[in-house]
């Protein structure tokens, strides 16, 4: 009995092996032969004449028991040869040819050979005649060691105390499945630093050990990577010898999860790129992680096979000096604070760029912080500065490079173009238009790149719409392949281009919220809305999300201004910032407000449009009004009145006229109500409603300011009411006439009467989201509690209001609020 135990346990070992090589198929049959054979009229020594084992009964009922054998693995071998071996008289004799016969190299499954008598070994019989009345001795092989594969990490681990915690709780210590967690992020954010973190400190929770692959050297030229090696390397930790290794894919695989089954084990995957790579390479044992590192956009239908992501952001500003310090010591960055917060910013949060600015700075002796900071400030040299020179290059651009290369043509074009654009974030719309390409194409080649970290979504946009940004370093990188793939002259061709593009784009847009925000306002350009519907819905609503739009693209606006100024796109810069100005009469942004104009004013003369000039000089006049610049405020009122007669539009000289009235009443208040008579005049000639309504309110105004409120209070009244008469009330103007109708109330001596109407002023230009004159209420209620006798309940709240809108706005009257505020504290 233990002579047959021994020799089945040695014949297990054998065909074990056997199971994964490539003499498997025809093994099989004979395997089956011998299963089938039976003990009637079976040669005693179970050999045909050349002593061979016939192949025996081998039909479908034997290769199925072969087959379960085969799954069940070295223990299911034995327990059935062993069977056989008891009931079948002669089956001793037939395993013993049948394992010569199998026997060599090729067969052996890595097992160790067969002991007989005092130790010598015949190998697995390999043909030999073993007498009878023997000893069996199956020599167990070593305790395979446990793979700890998983790369040390070279510099000191920082930070991503949450991003730790969190794939603790995606993988859970006493999970009863295999978990996938997918870790992205922007290329260079420190998946693998963190996964490999996270791997070390969780060696007691995978007693099997830990496997590591890393994919990126086993990329080919063609950016596929070898699935196959992957796998291959896999077997061999687990103790599969090199010529026991199958090899196709599909055998391989096989035998890696027969491999991982009953294991408790940790793989990391390092840049994998594809989907194919991770299913390749699924442990089969409960309670195993696969944490996979990726800057694929091709890895997110796994998500659909249980796998959850974990996306990486780049390090706040203390996280980037925690690293900045350790590689280049406290010393250094305590000498130059500021110049290392600069440096900081400039790498983004990206721990790949900070440790190679680190390394520059460690071995180049004369480089500062600031001197680095200094460097790292011209974008056009900023990737290049973040290299290392040597026998390989290291630098930032070459870490983007491999998830660039990993994009598909049309995905590779469309993140070059988005590189080029002037504005840091932009909507679907704009990326259409910039790659010429309608919404659904252009919106799922979007989530290609988000899905490839290149790009990043904010959901929560205005009006409803998404939008997008890329890392200040991805966007350096997409320009550096535009020029790279591009000559210079095509280069710059291209690039004017798409800024005429970008540029049409939002004319339109920005015409269709222009027209939500105030449909009747005078304008020169002739609006071209196309084919596309109004992007916004009439009434307040629309009102509301046109602000918000502008709001959200103010500075890609101004941005593209500046670009294409530059590039002499003349009609398209000042139509842009005609109907920009819809946003700073809400919002008063006044810094780009004056901008925008000057932009748009310039590029309006060299066009030759006199009408356009003059509406924009004279809108001009109010943001330098505004940042005390009267004296550039009359100049530029002084060119639009001679620009207007020149265009002889009778309401466009009616506009001058009120322009030229307010800026009278800041320097010479008798000659405003002259300026304002005109303008009313010229307005009811050219039976413009609207522009009479705002003349006689400036008028008003002057009246009061003049000496005469009882004047004005009849005057205002009028104004009010004409802004609330006709199809569409303008409730914006209407209070900004209650605001000047409170003032008069109160030079009459009625403060009750005077709070009333303000503090309803205050209520309807909060709603229309009219800050600047929702201040202007504010401060006039102030004055009037402040005096004598006023009623102070509301006085700190009001002023403190008036501060937020114009600090926001970069008023200069910030300053003396905030005085005003702290005159107030006991």
């Amino acid at each position: 009995m233990e002579e047959l135990a021994a020799l089945a346990a040695a014949a297990a070992a054998q065909f074990v092996g056997l199971a994964v090589s490539d003499g498997w198929e025809s093994a099989k049959g004979r395997l089956a032969g011998f299963f089938g054979r039976r003990g009637e009229g079976a040669d005693p020594a179970g050999a045909g004449e050349a002593g061979a084992v016939t192949e025996g009964a081998a039909g479908p009922a034997e290769l199925a028991v072969v087959a379960e054998l085969t799954e069940g693995g070295r223990d299911a071998w034995r327990d059935g040869l062993l069977r056989v071996l008891l009931e079948r008289p002669g089956a001793e004799a037939e395993l013993r040819t049948l394992l010569g016969e199998l026997g060599g190299p090729g067969g052996t499954g890595g097992q160790p050979p067969v002991v007989v008598n005092s130790g010598a070994q015949y190998g697995l019989y390999q043909g030999a005649v073993i007498h009878g009345g023997v000893n069996y001795h199956v020599s167990e092989p070593e305790a395979a060691e446990v793979p700890d594969e998983i790369p040390a990490l070279r510099t000191r681990f920082h930070n991503r105390t949450a991003e730790l915690a969190a794939i603790d709780g995606l993988i859970p210590e006493d999970a009863d499945h295999v978990g996938v967690l997918l870790l992205g992020g922007t290329p260079g954010v420190g998946k693998t630093a963190t996964a490999t973190r996270w791997a070390h400190r969780s060696r007691p929770r995978f007693p099997d050990g830990q496997l590591y692959v890393d994919f990126a050297a086993l990329r080919g030229p063609s950016g596929g990577a070898d699935v196959s090696a992957a796998v291959g390397m896999c077997l061999r930790s687990l103790g599969v010898g090199e010529d026991y290794l199958p090899h196709s894919l599909a055998e391989r695989t096989r035998l890696y999860q027969k491999r991982s089954q009953g294991r408790r084990m940790l793989l990391m995957l390092d840049d994998v790129s594809d989907p194919a790579q991770v299913r390749a390479l699924m442990p089969q044992g409960a309670g195993s992680a696969l944490v996979v590192t990726s800057s694929s956009a091709r890895l997110t239908e796994l998500f659909a096979d249980g796998a959850v992501p974990l996306d990486l952001e780049p390090l706040d500003t203390a996280g980037a000096l925690l690293i900045l310090a350790d590689r280049c010591g406290e010393r250094v960055i305590a000498a130059e604070p500021e110049a290392a917060e600069r440096l900081v910013a400039l790498c983004g949060g990206l721990p790949v760029a900070l440790h190679i600015v680190a390394a520059r700075l460690l071995t180049t002796r004369r480089l500062t912080l600031a001197g680095l900071a200094g460097e790292l400030a011209d974008e056009t040299r900023r990737l290049t500065a973040m290299s290392l020179r040597g026998e390989r290059t290291v630098s930032v651009s070459a870490v983007f490079d491999s998830a660039y290369r990993q994009l598909e043509p049309a995905e590779a074009r469309l993140y070059r173009l988005l590189g080029r654009l002037p504005g840091r974030t932009f909507d679907a719309a704009t990326a259409a238009a910039a790659a010429e390409l309608d919404a659904r194409e252009t919106e799922e080649l979007l989530d290609v790149l988000q899905d490839a970290r290149l790009l990043e979504y904010e959901p929560a946009g205005p009006a409803g719409q998404g939008r997008y940004h890329l890392h200040d370093l991805v966007r350096l990188h997409a320009r550096e392949r535009a020029a790279a793939e591009e000559g210079p002259e095509e280069g710059a061709a291209a690039h004017r281009n798409l800024v005429e593009r970008v540029a049409r784009h939002y004319v339109v847009r920005v015409g269709h919220a222009d027209r939500a925000v105030r449909a009747e306002r005078l304008r020169i350009a002739d609006f071209d809305p196309g084919p596309e519907p109004s992007p916004f819905p009439g009434g307040a609503d629309g009102r509301a999300q046109a602000l918000e739009w502008l709001e959200a693209e103010r500075a890609g606006i101004v941005a593209l201004l500046r670009e294409a100024s530059a590039l002499g796109l003349r009609t398209p810069v000042w139509q842009l910032a005609e109907g920009f100005t819809a946003l700073f009469l809400y919002r008063r942004h006044l810094g780009d407000w004056r901008e925008s104009l000057e932009l748009g004013a310039a590029a309006a003369a060299e066009d030759l449009v006199p009408a356009a000039e003059a509406r924009l000089r004279s809108m001009l006049s109010r943001p330098l009004m505004d940042l005390g610049e009267l004296g550039r405020a009359r100049a530029e009122l002084n060119k639009a009145v001679a620009c207007a007669e020149v265009a002889g539009r009778t309401v466009l000289r009616a506009s001058v006229m009120e322009f030229l009235g307010r800026y009278l009443d800041r320097v010479e208040p008798a000659r405003a109500i002259e300026a304002y008579e005109r303008s009313l005049a010229l307005n009811t000639e050219a039976g413009e409603a609207r522009g009479a309504a705002i003349a006689l309110l400036f008028l008003g105004c002057a009246q009061d300011a003049a000496g005469d409120p009882a004047g004005a209070l009849e005057t205002l009244t009028r104004a009010r009411e004409a802004f609330l008469a006709g199809a569409e009330p303008d409730r914006r103007m209407a209070a900004r006439a209650a605001i000047a109708l409170g003032r008069a109330h109160d030079r009459l001596g009625e403060s009750a009467r005077a709070v009333a109407v303000l503090r309803q002023a205050v209520r309807v230009l909060a709603g229309q989201g009219a800050a600047h004159y929702e201040a202007e209420a504010l401060l006039a209620l102030a004055d009037i509690a402040q005096r004598p006798g006023g009623d102070r309940t509301d006085l700190a709240a009001d002023l403190t209001r008036a501060l937020e809108i114009h600090e926001a706005g970069g008023s200069p009257l910030a300053e003396s609020l905030r005085e005003r505020l702290r005159a107030l504290e006991p």
